[in-house]
């Protein structure tokens, strides 16, 4: 039981010298990616560049404890820090100390509701997000944090919550553009994009290994940093010339709880909630991925108590929100990690730096932190899979696109509000009308088929619908006109055959609906009759009275109901042969 709740006591037991060297390698090559990552993720949530590296401490031990992911890596990502400074920046000015307490709550916050949605066992309300959703809003987010981070490459000001507000205002500004930050930015994206296209086909030809060729190649953030820097502290550009990270305290940070009153609580809610739901989501889809290249699994309830704990341990230690992020859990995969102590390694790694290493990133350029997030993000960038999403539903298409132009016109926050907003709408639209088709029995078979698309047999006086959806209220009118508009035209028709094999839930409002289709077919020489119901459907059926109204019977296939409702017609068409065209033109003889 213990086990459940602390996965921690599963794999610790078993651990091995092999597994530390394995998850050791690991945590020194997500550590050296993680360094820049964090300083950069922090820029771009507004906040101190030390709070990107106190949220990469604590969550990852947490982590390691409460997580089943054997290789997810958590720490701040650029869509929740994107979500983070939309959130803060409605309270205070970003810089701020009010600004860093309010991003603080959000973390805190954030842990208690992922929290409570892990013990109530609440995983499955990220199912109403659809993926094309997701996606697009991911996209949108994407081209938002890499127009958010010229303003530091081109050294002028350039904010803005959405892609309209950052593009006038960089556009006011161009003419104030610094050429030295341009040139520092500019040479920082052109190594960081040689290094993530180029850098281990160089290490290979170099007669490198391919392992360590790969692992060496990640680190190019960690390559484009020493050189900016080392440039900016030889010429002595400093703050006169290029925006530097200056002075980051060092040391641990300190546990503290800020003090959060009832109306701070109710106004920072929705942003929290938006935050862990899109963290919550971004960190299963990467934890599963990862399990199933090693034939693994992972509870989702239980990553939402990790998550929960990750994002509540972050505030408390001063950071921001986190989640699973996609490329250094890659890393991490890659790398070889073993058991989730490679996080905790990591975390150790991450304190040393925060201990010893600040003052070397004291002429950190900001340009270049700006250049490590845009070549980050848009990889997020994903514009083929609309018209993949477009050629196979049109619905998710226009969702999608929908998601992105809402998102990059009005922001994350009502981005992501429209996606949900529009996942629940489409939802309904398609369960609200429901395929209907009518079914007839195929040739040769006791298999019944839609009689649109398949050669069968159908009775003159009796009708067999086979509804492909759960009944509930929204369907429940549709239900009534289709099964109408079937009799209301054919005098000769005596019975009306429900066919429930794709029915797994009947609501009090369809039950109405099948009550008042009974009496209103008995009252015009109609029976209702159903087939193929499934068992708990059947057993809420017999809670009721229905059974007990229904004019007609139910059977257990829908042969039995046409042996017993049309005998000779289903006796020959069992007799029949399938691939007989001339035969098929004689069945409506029947």
């Amino acid at each position: 039981m213990f086990v459940k709740y602390f996965p921690i006591l599963g794999w610790i037991k078993h651990y091995s010298y092999d597994d530390f060297a394995n998850d050791s390698v690991a945590a020194i090559v997500v550590t050296i990616m993680l360094i820049p990552q964090s300083l950069a993720y922090a820029l771009l949530a507004g906040l101190p560049p030390e709070i990107g590296l106190y949220a990469s401490i604590i969550p990852l031990v947490l982590y390691s404890i409460f997580g089943t992911s054997k290789t997810l890596a958590v720490g701040p990502v650029a869509v929740i820090a994107l979500m983070t400074f939309a959130a803060c920046s409605k309270f205070a000015n970003p810089g701020t100390t009010e600004f860093v307490s309010i991003s603080i709550m959000i973390a805190i916050l954030s842990g208690i509701i992922l929290l409570v949605m892990g013990i109530l066992k609440l995983g499955f309300i990220t199912n109403f997000l659809s993926h094309p959703v997701i996606s697009g809003f991911i996209t949108a987010s994407g081209l938002i944090i890499a127009a958010s981070q010229l303003k530091h490459i081109f050294g002028v000001n350039g904010d803005g919550s959405n892609l309209v507000e950052i593009s006038t205002n960089l556009f006011v500004n161009i003419s104030d553009i610094s050429v030295v930050t341009f040139f520092i930015g500019s040479a920082s994206l052109l190594i960081l994009y040689w290094a993530k296209k180029n850098f281990k086909t160089f290490l290979i030809d170099l007669k490198i290994s391919e392992f360590i060729s790969d692992l060496v190649s990640r680190t190019g953030p960690i390559i484009a940093v020493i050189l900016t820097t080392s440039f900016v502290w030889f010429f002595g550009l400093g703050e006169n010339y290029v925006s530097i990270v200056g002075s980051i305290p060092k040391g641990l940070p300190t546990i503290e709880f800020p003090e959060i009153t009832l109306d701070i609580f109710l106004e920072l809610f929705i942003p929290a909630l938006l935050i862990s739901i899109v963290g919550y989501v971004e960190t299963v889809s990467i934890a599963q991925t990862l399990a199933a290249k090693r034939r693994e699994k992972i509870d989702h309830n239980q990553e939402l108590i990790a998550l929960g704990f990750s994002n509540f341990g972050s505030g408390l230690s001063g950071g921001l929100p986190v989640t699973g992020g996609f490329a250094r859990s890659v890393v991490n995969f890659d790398a070889g990690a073993k058991t989730p102590a490679a996080g905790a390694l990591t975390a150790i790694g991450i304190a040393f730096s925060t201990l010893f290493l600040t003052p070397l990133l004291y002429y950190l350029p900001k340009a270049t932190l700006a250049a490590t997030i845009m070549i980050a993000v848009l990889s997020l960038v994903d514009f083929k899979s609309i018209f993949k999403v477009f050629s196979y539903s049109s619905a998710d298409g226009v969702a999608m696109i929908s998601t992105i132009i809402v998102t990059l016109s009005f922001g994350v926050e009502i981005g992501i509000v429209s996606g949900v907003v529009l996942s629940i709408l489409m939802f309904l639209y398609r369960t609200s009308t429901p395929h209907i088709a009518k079914v007839g029995q195929v040739p040769g078979t006791e298999h019944y088929r839609n009689v649109n698309r398949h050669m069968v047999v159908s009775s003159k006086k009796a009708i067999c619908l086979r509804i492909d959806e759960s009944l509930y209220f929204p369907n429940a009118r549709f239900l009534e006109d289709s099964i109408y508009k079937s009799v209301i035209n054919n005098k000769k028709i005596r019975h009306i055959i429900i066919m429930c094999s794709a029915i797994n839930y009947i609501d009090s409002s369809a039950l109405e609906s099948l009550e008042f289709i009974n009496n209103r077919l008995n009252e015009a020489g109609v029976k209702l009759h159903l087939s193929e119901v499934k068992g708990p459907v059947m057993d809420q059926l017999k809670r009721t009275n229905f059974l007990e109204e229904l004019t007609g019977e139910i059977y257990l296939t829908n042969f039995q109901a046409f042996l017993k409702l049309d005998p000779e017609l289903a006796q020959r068409a069992l007799k029949l042969k399938y691939n007989s065209s001339t035969l098929f033109n004689k069945i409506f003889e029947f």
